[in-house]
């Protein structure tokens, strides 16, 4: 096993992300994150594109509705269509059509989510796959060699993802064997300049255990730094400890991840804890059944009231959905199954993200904790059923 000196050792020269803290407000933070396929200004939201395409969003409606850096999986992308695919077919920007930054989850989180389908050991982790029923074995060293062959700019470490009722000494196991996860990870590294890595905070429901491993990881100077492990049926108040908890033991000069939290309030929640980047999948699949989340809150669109409505989805959202259809128009699709409405929804839900963390960011940057407290005000109305 490397030494932690070892692995901490890379030097500046050869990294390929750094991160710029320009503002601060309370723990709230404004940055840039630098990566080989483009600047990402922070905080910000990276939509899911789990097989490499968010689900019924082309690129150029990405673009077009300010998104800076997708995700994408590891497990999926090595099950179908394959590393070398992939390679040979110009790496992940040019499979996917773009040219941003593409950050990828190294397929912990489907050992929490194929459950009966996983067998760990120390060696790593079996997959059955519940599509074909093949077997694969994924382990630290692969993980990082999957992402580094696929070309993306942020490849995360192979990772446990624990169920919120793991007890202390399962959770201590766990996060001390991603630890070891991390190491051989970072050993096997062969693009340190094309291809950062990022460590990720277990530590399951227990503070002590969460800023320990907090502290463990930043003694190694890594690219940057994910929390993990959350939002993983554990209820939003405990999520938010955890966050805080991390987020506070973590170097102040290097980006910091909460991953797959999506909801507007805990995202500007979130922010205002010290976390700087997000991803999840609620914005599109919520759209893809038919709610909106809008500043007068969260809209069923699919429900009668709206079936002689002219109103846009949200009358203070610019994005190319509001500016194109009617609430009854979409309705009307969603009665008739039409795949258009499930894509415009899902438009308007991202850009509405998008749009509330640049206006957060902004609120930090000019020092205005008033437009915080506001945009804090309108997401928990955004994050909100409208009755009937």
């Amino acid at each position: 096993m490397p030494s932690k000196a070892a692995i901490g050792s890379i030097p500046m020269a050869t990294r390929c992300c750094s991160f710029d803290l320009l503002s601060e407000l309370g723990q709230a933070r404004a940055g840039v994150l630098h990566l080989p396929h483009g600047d990402v200004p922070t905080p910000a939201f990276m939509p899911v594109g789990t097989r490499g395409s968010v689900r019924g969003v082309g690129p150029d409606q990405l673009q077009a509705v300010g998104a800076e850096m997708l995700l994408a999986n590891t497990y999926h992308l090595w099950a179908r269509p394959g590393p070398q695919t992939i390679a040979n077919l110009g790496g992940i920007h040019r499979f996917m059509a773009w040219d941003r930054p593409v950050l990828t989850d190294s397929g912990g989180y489907q050992v929490f989510s194929l459950g009966a389908r996983v067998k760990l050991t120390e060696e790593g982790v079996s997959f059955r796959d519940p599509e074909d029923g093949a077997k694969r074995f994924l382990t630290p060293e692969l993980a990082i060699q999957l992402q580094e062959t696929f070309g993306v700019d942020v490849a995360m470490q192979l990772d446990e993802c624990l169920d919120a009722g793991a007890d202390r000494e399962r959770a201590a196991w766990s996060t001390a064997r991603t630890t070891r996860w991390l190491e051989r990870g970072l050993a096997a590294r062969e693009r340190p300049d094309r291809t950062a890595v990022f460590g990720i905070v277990q530590g399951g429901m227990f503070e002590d255990l969460r800023r320990e491993h907090a502290l463990e990881l930043s003694a190694l100077d890594l690219d940057g730094y994910a929390i993990g492990g959350l939002s993983v049926g554990e209820g939003t108040e405990r999520m938010r400890d955890m966050a805080a908890v991390a987020a506070g033991a973590l170097p102040r000069s290097k980006v910091r991840y909460l991953m797959g939290v999506g909801l507007p309030i805990d995202l500007v929640e979130s922010v205002m804890l010290g976390v700087d980047l997000f991803d999840c999948v609620v914005p599109t699949r919520a759209g893809r059944h038919g709610t909106a989340f809008t500043s007068v809150g969260r809209l069923n669109l699919s429900g009668a009231r709206f079936a002689e409505d002219r109103d846009p989805i949200d009358p203070a959202c610019p994005c190319p959905s509001c500016r194109t259809f009617s609430r009854g128009y979409l309705r009307h699709l969603f009665k008739s199954k039409e795949l258009l409405a499930r894509s415009a929804v899902s438009v308007h839900n991202l850009a509405y993200l998008l749009r509330l963390l640049r206006r957060v960011r902004r609120a930090v940057i000019d020092d205005d904790l008033a437009a915080l407290r506001a945009l804090h005000s309108e997401a928990r109305v955004a994050s909100t059923s409208q009755p009937g």
